[in-house]
């Protein structure tokens, strides 16, 4: 057995609790139980073989920031309704644990979106996304107004409820929600897709991982929210500019199957079609 100890993150859930308990008393001193709610990256300890986090897509979204730039894999345990990121169930849990203990298990890279926001000439933001970062009014009764500009040219300006930049991880969430396409996570892209656009010739774009994307907020801002994966968020001012690129800080993900994105895709869109 692996003298590196595991991470448990556990969402705030009976069943993933249980489970959570089962693993400590399987591991020992092995384990050790990791508040990334509370807790700072500083505090991961140095010595962890990887993070098994047991909730559903928040939790994980939440521990794939708390780890910032650390180079912990983490393995994703379903315990929620609808999970993407999460390739385990928890009936597999104890099976997937030995077979990672036994070194049995690949590992998957997930691109990263770096955000940056500069008000004046002051850098307030600067936090990597898995999923994706959302620009939108708090107030529903007027348009967002957002001039999307790539590297540096001006490509258009967005009139719409909102304006979503996904990562292809990310393309399975509120991108396609709003009508985004699903992006197989080693295409190398970026997802722009606009909320209920006022022009419907605005449709989502998608545009190479190597491009600098700049938004800025026109008209009368007053009101707009930046997202980020759904959990958290900052008001925006007028003159706000928004800066997206891929990050260099890629999260690896535990599978245990070379096909296994394409298995949780089938089973959470119900693609099936009567086969298995």
């Amino acid at each position: 057995m692996n003298k590196k100890r595991i991470g448990l993150v556990i969402k705030n859930d009976d069943k993933a609790e249980k489970k959570a308990r089962e693993l400590e008393n399987r591991l020992g001193k092995q384990c050790v139980v990791i508040d990334v709610q509370h807790s700072k990256s500083r505090d991961i300890p140095q010595d962890l073989l990887c993070m098994i986090v047991l909730g559903g897509d928040g939790t994980f979204l939440s521990a794939a920031r708390f780890i910032e730039n650390r180079d912990i894999p983490l393995m994703g345990v379903k315990f929620g309704e609808v999970g993407f990121l999460a390739e385990t169930t928890e009936e597999s849990l104890s099976e997937a644990v030995t077979s990672m203990l036994e070194g049995k298990y690949l590992i998957q890279k997930r691109s990263r979106l770096d955000i940056k926001v500069i008000r004046g000439n002051e850098q307030i933001i600067d936090v990597d996304v898995l999923n994706d970062a959302v620009i939108n009014k708090s107030a529903l009764s007027r348009l967002a107004s957002c001039a999307v500009y790539l590297d540096s040219t001006y490509l258009t300006t967005y009139r719409a409820d909102g304006l979503i930049v996904a990562t292809p991880t990310g393309s399975t969430a509120y991108s396609l929600a709003a009508g985004g396409p699903v992006v197989h996570p080693a295409v190398p892209s970026i997802i722009l897709t606009p909320i209920c656009p006022f022009t419907l010739t605005n449709r989502p774009l998608i545009i190479p991982d190597s491009t600098k994307v700049e938004i800025r907020l026109e008209g009368s801002p007053e009101d707009m929210i930046l997202t980020l994966d759904g959990q958290e968020g900052f008001e925006m001012d007028p003159g706000d500019k928004i800066f997206i690129k891929k990050s260099r800080n890629d999260i690896k993900m535990i599978s245990f199957e070379e096909q296994s994105y394409f298995k949780v895709l089938k089973t959470r869109l119900k693609w099936s079609g009567g086969r298995s």
